[in-house]
Parts: C-alpha cells; sequence; structure tokens
C-alpha cells in the first residue's frame, strides 16, 4: 500500500502527520509513505530525521495584497501543481493525506484529480482556505475540534480530534525534570511561542525571567524559536540577569523533545496553536494562551477562546502582553492550587488521546472503500 502524506510550514502541520504516519505504520506494516512538504519548512529537516521519504516543492502563500511577489508565487503555484501530477503519476499512490500548509493543496487535489482516494485533516476551530477548497473535492474530512464540523460537508465529516504524538502521554515528569535538570518537586512553567517562536511572548518574558531570577520556587523552560534566541538572550543579560548562574531558568532555541517538556509542566505558556493545544490537553496542563494575531482568519483566537470558554486557559491578546500582565496572570495561577487543579482538569477533558489511531482506520477505511 502506498500512501502520501502531505502538510507543511510550522510544526503545526508537520507533527500531527508524522503522527498520522506512525499509527498508519502500526496498522499497515508494509504501507510505504511518502512526504511531500517545501524545501524551506521545517519539514525539510524534521521528516528525513524520522526515516521518512521526502520530496519537496517548492511554494508559498500568497500575500494579502496586490504586489509583484505575488506574480512570482503565481508562476510556482503553477509549476507545483505540475510538480505534484508528476509525483502523483510517479509513485501510485492508494490514499493521500493533508494535514495542512499551502504544500498540501496542489499533492491532494492532484491525487483527486487521478482517482485517488484523499482525507483532509483539519486541526483548528476555524478551518484555513486550503482545506475549505481541498474538502470540496476530499473523501473525508478529519476535524479536531467539534466547531470545526460546521464549516465541512456533514457527510463526510468526521471528529476524531488532533493527533498528538505518543511520547507526550508516556513521558513522566521525572523524565522532563532530568532531561533539563529541573527539581520534578518545584511548581514548573513551559514557555514557548511556537516552532518560529513568538517576539512578543519573548519580550514579555524577559521581564518575567528577571524577577525569576530572585527566586528560586518555580523553575521557567522557555523556548524562543531559533531566530528570536540570540535577541532574548541579550535583552536577558541587559537585565541583568546571567542564565547560567540560575539553573532553575532555561532559554533554549528549540525542542526536539517538548513532550518531555509538557510532562513536567504545571502551567503553559502557548501560543493557540491546534497541535499545542491538543497535547496540552492530552497532559491537562492549563494554559495562559497568547494567540497569533495575524494567523489565518484569525483562527488561532477562535481556538483559545474555545478553551477558554472550557475552563482551561485564561486568554491574553498579543496587543495586550507585557512583562507585567504575564506576570501577574502567572502569579495569580501559580498561588491558586485549586484553580489550577481546575484548569487541569477542564484542559484534560478536551484531550482525545487516540485521535492518530481513529484518522489512521478513516485513512485506510476510504482507501478499502474507494479502491
Amino acid at each position: 500500500m502506498n500512501i502520501i502524506v502531505s502538510g507543511g510550514g510550522t510544526g503545526g502541520h508537520i507533527y500531527p502527520a508524522l503522527t498520522i504516519i506512525r499509527a498508519i505504520q502500526q496498522r499497515e506494516l508494509s504501507a510505504r509513505i511518502l512526504y511531500v512538504g517545501t524545501p524551506h519548512g521545517l519539514e525539510a529537516d524534521i521528516v528525513p530525521r524520522e526515516g521518512i521519504d521526502f520530496i519537496p516543492i517548492d511554494l508559498a502563500g500568497f500575500q494579502r495584497k496586490i504586489s509583484l511577489e505575488n506574480i512570482s508565487r503565481a508562476w510556482r503555484a503553477l509549476l507545483a501543481v505540475s510538480r505534484a501530477r508528476g509525483i502523483v503519476h510517479g509513485f501510485q499512490p492508494d490514499v493521500a493525506i493533508g494535514t495542512g500548509g499551502y504544500v498540501a493543496g496542489p499533492i491532494l487535489l492532484a491525487a483527486s484529480l487521478a482517482g485517488v482516494p484523499t482525507l483532509v485533516q483539519e486541526q483548528n476551530v476555524f478551518a484555513g482556505v486550503t482545506n475549505r477548497i481541498l474538502a470540496k473535492f476530499a473523501t473525508a474530512i478529519a476535524v479536531g475540534m467539534e466547531d470545526a464540523k460546521n464549516v465541512f460537508p456533514k457527510e463526510k465529516t468526521y471528529v476524531t480530534g488532533n493527533p498528538i504524538r505518543p511520547e507526550v502521554l508516556t513521558a513522566t515528569r521525572e523524565d522532563g525534570a532530568r532531561a533539563f535538570g529541573f527539581d520534578p518537586a518545584k511548581k514548573t512553567v513551559l514557555v514557548s511561542g511556537g516552532s518560529r517562536g513568538a517576539r512578543s511572548i519573548n519580550r514579555a518574558m524577559v521581564e518575567v525571567i528577571a524577577h525569576a531570577a530572585e527566586q528560586r520556587e518555580v523553575q521557567y523552560l522557555h523556548v524562543t524559536g531559533a531566530d528570536e534566541h540570540g535577541d532574548t538572550l541579550a535583552r536577558i543579560r541587559n537585565a541583568g540577569v546571567r542564565l547560567e548562574e540560575h539553573p532553575h531558568l532555561r532559554v533554549l532555541p528549540y525542542l526536539y523533545n517538548m513532550p518531555e517538556a509538557m510532562a513536567m509542566a504545571d502551567v503553559a505558556v502557548f501560543r493557540a496553536g491546534a497541535t499545542g493545544l491538543a497535547e496540552l490537553a492530552a497532559r491537562g496542563v492549563p494554559a495562559i494562551l497568547i494567540p497569533y494575531p495575524y494567523a489565518a482568519e484569525n483562527h488561532q483566537e477562535k481556538n483559545a477562546r474555545a478553551v477558554e470558554a472550557a475552563g482551561a486557559a485564561e486568554v491574553i491578546l498579543n496587543r495586550d502582553i507585557s512583562g507585567a500582565a504575564l506576570e501577574a496572570a502567572l502569579g495569580g495561577l501559580l498561588a491558586d492550587d485549586a484553580r489550577r487543579a481546575g484548569m487541569a482538569a477542564a484542559m484534560k477533558r478536551l484531550g482525545k488521546p487516540k485521535a492518530a489511531e481513529e484518522i489512521a482506520a478513516l485513512a485506510l477505511g476510504i482507501c478499502k472503500r474507494e479502491g
């Protein structure tokens, strides 16, 4: 059985794809997997590390304004469609799965036009443009959140939840503390602005870390994103903090072992990408969410508000984030054990730990049904 999987640009599209692949491989030991992504996205680094065959397609999304750059991107899009048709023809997939990002569009469209069953996996409350278009051609759509099913044709839409890496559930608090040199008995805050980082969160965290250096009751693991790491370290030094003297404060550019970090977290400060939220939910980690304000259709705020309405998170809009605001929110949550426990329980109720298995079964099911 040949299976094409496509999704790219950010970890929020890549890690769900990898998790679905693992679930499929457990069911179909002989499955041949081909991953199609962009040459410059994180998938070009992450997917080959997993031992999965990878083919890049050069493609970029359109700017939301009239520009000469869009002419270049339109030409690249036409070339990408031609390239996708060639890939589908050469690989002869039995099913194609898209987890989002611009690169999934040409591949799933080419597969559908070739008569190959296709599955769209939508992670967010509000579906992106690519997936809304692909849904017209798709054989099935798997959505991560209940509200998202209203966007798609009901007869082929399934609420599966968002796939999470198995390690998210198996990692222990002790594993996490050992991996980062922390004390498992102390309260721990995990801060991440997503795979590419978030400047507004990083800047606010400088003040939080400066004050945290004066006490050792709470440990902080702050993931800045690679591009922001140097600037964030410089700002922390300018604030008078020498991180090497404070082992309870860790500031890193990127994590390949995020499951271990989540396992030891008592509170998370995150953007509101669907994959991160799904993993926090599976672990039952209460969160302070700062949605990325420029996400398509403002879908991150919609994600965050859904989690907030469930009683599992507190939302601070990006325009309101500051060191003082973040420190106040963290201080209130860390000091109130009962509130934190209630939020953790609410977050856990949102979790769907078997989502990957359900999506794998759905993909293989449409393959056999349509084949």
